[in-house]
């Protein structure tokens, strides 16, 4: 499984970032213009994924971005785990959006 850091990450021109965090954690914070698929919901809703692209997965701090990173290589999404999740991206100073979803 491959991995990047939040940072490699925010310098890519237009990443396809999935958030596959439940929807009560993206009340907290979120990154404008991620995907959100709740880890449980990826399998039902992966064709909702690009598959001409990389794929950057996220949860709260890498766990689920994981397991789903796994699962999309698994059946031939070029995908890779953001290390350290939200919660990572928070602490290196990148572009969130805090509080209730719009």
């Amino acid at each position: 499984m491959q991995e990047i850091t939040p940072a490699e990450v925010e310098a890519l021109d237009g990443p396809v970032i999935l958030d596959v965090r439940e929807p009560h954690e993206l009340e907290q914070a979120r990154i404008e213009g991620a995907i959100h698929i709740p880890l449980g919901e990826l399998v039902a809703r992966v064709d909702e994924l690009p598959r001409d692209t990389t794929v950057y997965t996220l949860c709260h701090v890498g766990g689920r971005s994981a397991q789903a990173t796994v699962y999309l290589e698994s059946i031939g999404v070029d995908a890779v785990n953001i290390s350290g999740g939200i919660l990572e991206w928070y602490r290196q100073g990148l572009p969130v959006e805090l509080g209730s979803t719009p």
